[in-house]
């Protein structure tokens, strides 16, 4: 069994679960992207958190691996992240990890140590139905990760576990304070994105220093086009924000519409933000039927976001529509949307620009 490891609680926990359980275990660990706080303690050569999962596999005497993906993660995450935003879309590099680096090496790593099996510490569940296997929500709703899995294929999940799946996080902590490793659950946890150490503003600005002159500033406008004010440049905001705007109109407003091109930010109410129907596309279905004839599923739009009731329509290999119960609010291009049935994952897709369409409204 090949685990993955970040030198935090949960993985390390599934360390001593599947060691408690019998497992031939190695621990792996990838180096992705530095940041200052990746050096905080140890001030090393390598991360902290790679140290910190050497140190409990030589504890609990099993091998370590170190994969250094800096220039796949380079080139598959941090390239689109901010290819994104200059896009005017709002990115998930999660999803993106997930589905075309992360498991990926973990299987072609597994298959080079002749491990049968791969595990993490995800809070989320597979279940096998027929031929198909099914990603579930976690146990703990607050921990759920089913959202950023929906793209792992097939051939990986039929050799995958989790087993924090059907466990809390306090369950978690337990068991690594029950193994002796008390530390491990008094360290602090991020819950941003790996790479990204402050504001994704800055990230840009660090990663492409032009963005301030170019795309530069452009202009705030209504739905009808009409300038509204000057905003800072359209990759520093997003679909639904309020904050931030520094403009005042009188009434609260929010973003509708990034328009790139243009360098343009449509700007109106909180109510304009609504829709019943959204594009998405590169999407991945566990079985096609599960979806189709009208069948009703749960559509989530965001990581926190409630699931809404939805049918699907598949356009074509490319494209699918979501036709939505009652309107939801501020669908934004980029992030993921994820399709359920219950607590089953039944896949997922990026949520795509109207104007990849010609049936839908020109760009304003």
């Amino acid at each position: 069994m090949l685990v993955a490891m970040s030198g935090g609680v949960d993985s390390s926990a599934v360390c001593m679960l599947l060691l408690n359980q019998g497992y031939q275990i190695e621990g792996v660990t990838m180096r992705m992207w530095d940041t200052e706080r990746s050096f905080a303690k140890f001030r090393r050569d390598e991360p902290d958190y790679i140290l910190e999962a050497r140190s409990l596999a030589e504890k609990l005497n099993f091998p370590h691996h170190v994969l250094d993906v800096r220039p796949e993660f380079k080139a598959k995450v941090i390239d689109y992240f901010t290819s994104e935003y200059l896009s005017g879309r709002t990115p998930n590099p999660c999803v993106e990890c997930n589905r075309h680096i992360k498991w990926k090496l973990l299987l072609d790593l597994a298959d080079r140590r002749n491990c049968e099996y791969i595990a993490t510490g995800h809070y989320a569940q597979i279940e096998q139905t027929g031929d198909f296997f099914y990603i579930k929500k976690g146990d703990d709703e607050k921990k759920d990760q089913s959202y950023f899995l929906w793209g792992v294929s097939q051939e990986i999940l039929s050799r995958a576990m989790m087993p924090l799946g059907r466990m809390t996080k306090e369950e978690t902590k337990a068991e690594a304070i029950k193994n002796g490793f008390d530390q491990l659950v008094k360290k602090s946890e991020s819950m941003e994105i790996c790479f990204v150490e402050k504001d994704y503003r800055d990230f840009l600005r660090e990663n492409i220093p032009s963005v301030d002159e170019n795309p530069g500033q452009g202009y705030f406008v209504d739905k009808q086009g009409k300038k509204l004010g000057v905003h800072k440049g359209f990759p520093f905001y997003t679909i639904g924000q309020r904050k931030g705007l520094e403009i005042a109109l009188g009434y609260p407003a929010y973003v509708l519409k990034i328009n790139p091109r243009k360098n343009t930010i449509m700007l109106g109410e909180k109510e304009q933000l609504e829709t019943n129907r959204m594009l998405v596309e590169n999407y991945l279905l566990v079985n096609p039927s599960d979806v189709e004839n009208n069948k009703k599923v749960e559509v989530r739009i965001r990581y926190r976001s409630k699931p809404e009731p939805a049918t699907i329509e598949i356009i074509d290999e490319n494209y699918l529509q979501v036709h939505f119960e009652t309107p939801v609010s501020a669908v934004t291009p980029g992030q993921s949307a994820v399709f359920y049935s219950g607590d089953c994952v039944l896949g997922g897709g990026v949520i795509a620009n109207f104007k990849n369409s010609c049936k839908f409204s020109r760009e304003a």
